[in-house]
């Protein structure tokens, strides 16, 4: 068999992964601050403490900086461990959902990048594709678990789960701004568990 000798190129060699993440870093704390419309690559590079060439030499466009740390940033998996029942999973992921829309970044790029959304197709697809992948993941696991410890039906929507996970957090502090009371996220794991038909008798080992 031939032995390939070709080599990467010698730019490949030089494109240092502090330094990305550095640009990545910097694209979020320009969109948090000025926004999309008026984030310059000038702007990110400056924050990132890197030349102009350092970003160009990763993304071709401002447009394509962002749309692929968007994909990133939103396609991450959350840790979601198993807590023996449907209740304590819905409380630790409605916890760790709650935190990342509080994080001071979140709550000031993710409305910003939706009404951008409206106005540029491939923001819009980039996002729908990314959250709905990662949600959808997250709904399947969560369901999936539930279902065989007998919590819920077999038929159980997680689609539907996560719409009443994620809605309601995402309306009060992304959208009002309404600060959460001290047993709001309590609250909500009963509404929720109670809407998707879990059966509490399983929970407490009552089905033994």
């Amino acid at each position: 068999m031939a032995t390939d000798n070709r080599r990467a190129p010698a730019g490949a060699a030089v494109l240092r992964g502090e330094i990305t993440a550095a640009i990545r870093q910097a694209v979020l704390q320009e969109l948090a601050a000025v926004g999309y419309g008026r984030l310059s690559i000038e702007a990110v590079a400056r924050r990132a403490g890197v030349g102009k060439t350092a970003v160009y030499r990763r993304w071709n466009s401002k447009l394509e900086l962002v749309l692929e740390i968007v994909s990133r940033v939103a396609g991450r998996s959350l840790p979601l461990p198993d807590t023996g029942s449907l209740r304590g999973d819905l409380d630790i992921l409605l916890r760790i959902v709650a935190k990342a829309l509080r994080h001071p970044l979140a709550s000031q790029i993710i409305p910003d990048l939706l009404a951008e959304a409206a106005r540029n197709p491939q923001i819009a697809q980039t996002l729908q594709e990314a959250l709905h992948a990662n949600q959808r993941d997250i709904g399947i696991l969560l369901i999936g678990r539930a279902v065989d410890r007998g919590e819920l039906p077999a038929g159980a929507d997680p689609d539907v789960a996560v719409d009443l996970i994620v809605g309601p957090l995402y309306w009060r502090l992304a959208v009002t701004r309404t600060p959460l009371q001290e047993d709001y996220l309590q609250r909500m794991v009963a509404a929720i568990a109670t809407a998707l038909g879990a059966d509490d008798t399983v929970a407490a080992g009552g089905g033994n």
